[in-house]
């Protein structure tokens, strides 16, 4: 399939994608550089079910918790230096 860029960089994804992957008007569409390529994902609610799940035993929310606590204290402190 081709398709063609406007002049304000907006594409037209074919009808027939659209209904395959369940892309509607406000379909957020994550796009991916690929180094010689770009792939396009719409973000629908099978694409989020899909991934539920995914990270679990990663340590993902301790290492979330960490961080917000480390951006914490660099606010702390650099609020202590500024006055």
């Amino acid at each position: 399939m081709e398709t063609y860029v406007s002049a304000k960089g907006q594409i037209v994804i074919p009808a027939e994608l659209r209904r395959k992957y369940g892309i509607k008007s406000g379909t957020r569409i994550v796009i991916t550089d690929n180094g010689d390529s770009i792939t396009l994902k719409p973000v629908t609610e099978q694409y989020l079910k899909s991934l539920q799940g995914s990270l679990r035993g990663k340590g993902v929310l301790k290492a979330l918790v960490e961080e917000r606590r480390m951006d914490q204290e660099r606010e702390d402190n650099s609020g202590r230096q500024n006055t």
